[in-house]
């Protein structure tokens, strides 16, 4: 490894895994449920890109919950949701995109550390990734319950890097990401940015925020090139 060892940080929906079901968005609702008995949905919510919290106050509030119901109820939801994403989630093998598994075996091999960054919360994000067969790969992460946005967990996930001894203030830092949030995270952090259009975000709309480098998908990913 050279002097300066590089960080990868990954977000996980529409990067390392896609089309994973509706199984995500029905906990929350059936979170909601159980802790203040309101009906609520996220059909009109647009998640990608968001935070777990964020989208629960939403659904909190539309579903009628005042400021300090959410407030009061958030705590339990958080983790009846997590509780329930745990028991219900099934194999995601099949839903990893194309490239991931072969990059992240070149990381590991090159004893690079990687780090998750995502709007899921913890347990839903580690199980994600356990349940796709990948979460050896990952030596920590950063997620909803930690920030008010993914600027703010990318911080935090290079600041325990720092901590750890992991890199050095000369590391190449990269975060890859499928969503417009994930280069502005990047950016807001003077971090390299890597859009992958495996989301639901169309190229045009990732390239009109200038990441550093944009690909289809991980197949080919010039690795060399983002930690030059």
């Amino acid at each position: 490894m050279p002097a300066s060892p590089p960080l990868l940080l990954f977000d996980i929906d529409g990067t390392l895994m896609r089309k994973s079901g509706p199984l995500h968005r029905q906990v929350l609702v059936d979170a909601v449920k159980l802790v203040t008995g309101l009906d609520a949905t996220t059909d009109h919510i647009p998640v990608q890109g968001m935070l777990d919290r964020d989208i629960l106050a939403w659904m909190l509030r539309d579903a009628g919950a005042t400021p300090s119901k959410i407030k009061q109820a958030m705590p339990q939801v958080v983790q009846h949701a997590q509780a329930l994403y745990t028991a219900r989630c099934p194999d995601l093998r099949r839903k990893v995109c194309p490239g991931v598994r072969a990059l992240l075996q070149k990381v590991s091999r090159r004893q690079i550390k990687a780090g998750l960054v995502t709007g899921n919360l913890s347990q839903i994000g580690w199980t994600k990734v356990e349940n796709a067969g990948i979460a050896h790969h990952f030596a920590f992460g950063a997620f909803a319950e930690e920030g008010k946005d993914r600027a703010t967990l990318a911080r935090r996930a290079i600041a325990r890097a720092r901590r750890e001894n992991w890199i050095t203030r000369n590391s190449k830092i990269a975060l890859f990401g499928d969503h417009e949030n994930d280069i502005l995270a990047a950016k807001a952090n003077g971090i390299r940015s890597v859009a992958v259009a495996t989301g639901i975000s169309l190229p045009s709309a990732l390239a009109l925020l200038q990441p550093d480098f944009l690909l289809t998908d991980l197949r080919d990913c010039p690795l060399e090139e983002i930690l030059a």
